[in-house]
């Protein structure tokens, strides 16, 4: 698929969760000129944009507008005028109270072509997600979708009150929070049972969903107990029951936590998915950057002179990617490592190296310098000459103990670490209002980096009652040294047994 130019797309980006939007969807936001989105929009699903899109933001929030719907239209309308792939992302589905349809028209009238992209709709997602399926045999065969607030405009609601009330038996109101106690009414004088299970979803498909349950006769007091706000939707029925049995989504243990990621961007997803997959909503705050060495020139060196080594260490899968990366450039391929022997610490380095088709022959129990250190110590390594391609940073354990076994170590720099101030206005904002619950360092730099984000005078009032976890022993040196108190720290140094360590903290 290839959007053409001059095209408006009107995407529909799901309910909240951003692995719910649809594969042309994806497409049509990676392959974008111009991204105008929704307050309902999910925000990660913009890191899919191609990084020269003008992305535009003209969300709605409580009657706080970016632009009037006649605006959004007029903008839509320019951008597609002046020859550009324009992608619409709308919360939801387009054409389900989504406005999608008078957008539509606009574009009918000004003869720009279009495309229609649905997305998977709240009403029917956030009940999913809630434990409530909206049609169950032996509740309901009727179905309806109605807008909790109509136009304003409309002299006279155009709901059917009575036929609701007496011959529908599920019916989810989208964005009618405020006018729950005029639903409830309504239904109520027209004939429902005021005992009728009703719920609430807040939020739905993310990691802040809040459902609150109750009937007719009492749900506004509940919601309003819970403390309960748009965006939600509502759904009235006997299949609300099932919530109790069916519920999946709330009873995961990391769920509602707000975690801050420290790792380099290139690195975090798999900690960022792992703990969207555990309940979290992750905030990234990449403290650290990884970027080329200063001068590629002593690793090129390395590389032309590979022959002469006898082992490659690899301590970082950056230091896996960068190695190859200088491998391929200067015109060779794995076929001059024929003779190394290999060492690696953690899977995850063993992992990447795996896919450039060289398995480790050292593979420490413990991931970290000092047990590499440990594993050659059975091995005859005087005389043998070692390279060590990794962070220019790097802790210096490591080629001191192998050359004291009388190894011939060249230590060259494949990459280093800078600091990266990304977020960090965002981050302040989030400890100043005490809206994170725990931070997770994987490194000293991600530790020493952070700490230089504070405001040194602020550091303790902002880190109080703040978790923090860490991935090992030599991260929790810093991060004590530096003044953080650390709760939680992995009893196997990976990524896994970091938010495994996260889970049993807050689980016991």
């Amino acid at each position: 698929m290839k959007l053409q130019k001059g095209k408006v797309y009107l995407v529909g980006a799901g309910p909240g969760d951003p692995g719910l939007i649809t594969v042309k969807g994806l497409q049509c936001i990676q392959q974008a000129d111009v991204i105008i989105y929704d307050f309902l929009a999910a925000p990660q699903l913009l890191k899919s944009a191609a990084k020269d899109a003008e992305i535009i933001y003209v969300g709605k929030k409580g009657g706080d507008h970016t632009l009037s719907q006649g605006g959004i239209n007029a903008l839509i309308v320019k951008k597609a005028q002046e020859g550009l792939a324009v992608t619409r992302l709308k919360g939801g589905d387009p054409f389900i109270f989504g406005r999608g349809g008078e957008e539509a028209e606009t574009l009918v009238e000004n003869d720009i072509p279009f495309e229609i992209v649905p997305g998977v709709s709240s009403a029917i997602a956030a009940p999913a997600y809630a434990g409530i399926p909206l049609t169950h045999r032996t509740f309901n065969s009727t179905l309806a979708f109605i807008t909790g607030h109509e136009d304003p405009a409309k002299d006279a609601s155009r709901i059917n009150w009575e036929a609701l009330a007496k011959g529908i038996e599920t019916i989810v109101f989208l964005m009618g929070v405020k006018n729950l106690p005029n639903i409830t009414r309504r239904l109520v004088e027209h004939g429902m049972a005021p005992d009728t299970p009703v719920a609430l979803v807040q939020w739905g498909t993310t990691p802040r969903q809040k459902t609150v349950t109750g009937t007719l006769r009492n749900i506004v007091e509940q919601v309003q107990s819970a403390g309960l706000s748009s965006p939600a939707i509502t759904v009235v029925g006997h299949v609300v029951q099932l919530r109790e049995t069916l519920k999946w989504f709330e009873t995961r243990p990391l769920m509602g936590k707000e975690i801050i990621v420290t790792r380099a961007r290139e690195q975090a997803s798999d900690l960022v998915n792992l703990l969207s997959d555990l309940g979290a909503q992750c905030l990234e705050c990449p403290t650290i950057k990884v970027v080329p060495p200063d001068d590629f020139a002593p690793l090129d060196r390395a590389i032309e002179n590979i022959g002469a080594y006898d082992w490659l260490i690899f301590t970082s899968i950056n230091g896996v990617n960068f190695f190859f990366e200088r491998l391929y450039a200067l015109g060779k391929d794995v076929r001059v490592l024929h003779q190394l022997k290999t060492a690696s610490i953690g899977p995850a380095t063993s992992g990447r190296l795996l896919e450039f088709g060289i398995r480790s022959d050292i593979l420490p129990e413990s991931f970290r310098a000092e047990s590499i250190v440990a594993a050659f110590s059975s091995r005859n390594v005087d005389r043998c000459r070692i390279l060590l391609p990794r962070a220019k940073e790097a802790r210096p354990i490591l080629p001191v103990e192998l050359r004291k076994m009388g190894a011939l170590v060249d230590e060259v720099a494949a990459y280093r670490t800078r600091a990266d101030r990304e977020n960090v206005d965002q981050l302040l904002t989030c400890l100043e209002e005490k809206s994170i619950d725990l931070i997770t360092f994987t490194s000293s730099s991600t530790v020493s980096n952070f700490k230089s984000l504070l405001p040194a005078e602020k550091f303790e009032a902002l880190m109080a009652g703040v978790t923090v976890a860490v991935i090992g022993p030599i991260t929790e040196e810093t991060a004590r040294k530096l003044g953080f108190d650390v709760h939680i720290v992995a009893d196997t140094f990976t990524i896994e047994g970091l938010c495994d360590a996260i889970v049993r903290y807050y689980t016991q």
